[in-house]
Parts: structure tokens; sequence; C-alpha cells
């Protein structure tokens, strides 16, 4: 038997990517190390919206508890969209932001629920919270 007969398939998440723990160290990226006071929250690309995040679909990324300012208030999605354009988003940001929060035509998913359901942009992030992020938007 070859080495490539051999090879089992990649377990695959619901977009068609391979799950986190399956991919190589170069296919998901991570930003800086967990502090004491930071959440670590996944997120997910899918529908092409990954070629403006490093051409990445998955990345593990550890935000601030309490977002900063003048009013601290608990991390959530309205700050967790500012951080990526700050620290994620490499070109056309106008293709995922719009105002506070995401362009029409593109799903959140907090936790595989539709953000619509948790609140969209008050939803207060929690350690481990997956994110997911799909363009339902095609050319033609």
């Amino acid at each position: 038997m070859t080495e490539a007969e051999t090879k089992v398939p990649l377990p695959t998440s619901g977009l068609g990517y391979a799950k986190s723990s399956a991919l190589p160290e170069s296919a998901s990226s991570s930003t800086k190390t967990r502090g004491p006071d930071d959440l670590e929250i996944r997120l997910e690309f899918g529908g092409g919206l990954h070629l403006i995040f490093s051409q990445q679909p998955k990345h593990t990324i550890y935000i601030p508890k309490t977002a900063p300012g003048a009013d601290p208030r608990p991390a959530d999605i309205r700050y967790l969209i500012a951080w990526m354009k700050e620290h994620l988003v490499t070109e056309r940001e106008e293709m995922f932001i719009d105002g506070d929060g995401v362009r029409p035509g593109i799903l959140v998913l907090i936790n595989d629920a539709d953000w619509e359901l948790e609140d969209e942009l008050e939803y207060q992030l929690k350690d481990r919270d997956e994110i997911v992020f799909i363009s339902t938007l095609h050319g033609g």
C-alpha cells in the first residue's frame, strides 16, 4: 500500500474546511498569547470572506474581557468587529464592515446560532465562543 492510499481524510466543519484540530499550524492563525484577562475567541470565515483576513479561514484570537474606552464594558460583538478591523482585516474592509457591524449579506453565527437570536452586536462574548462569518453575496 502506498503512502497516498493510507492517508485519512481530514474531518471538516460545516463550511467544508478542515477542523482546526486537524489543520497544520500554517493553515490557521492565532494572535498573541493569552493573558489572564483575555477571552479566547475562535473565528471562521466562509463564502470568500477569508480572502480579506490574510486568506486564512480560521483564526484563534485573544481579546480583553473588557472593551477599553471611557466607559469600559464587557467585550461584545460590536467590540469584536472593531478589534477585527484593527487587527485582522488585511484588505478591503468595506467588504466586511458597515458602521459598527457587518455589511448586509453576511451571515453571523454565534456558537452555531444566528446572531439575531443572540442580541446581535450586544451579545457579550464568553471564553471559547466560536463566531462564524459567511458571505451570502455572490458575483455573477
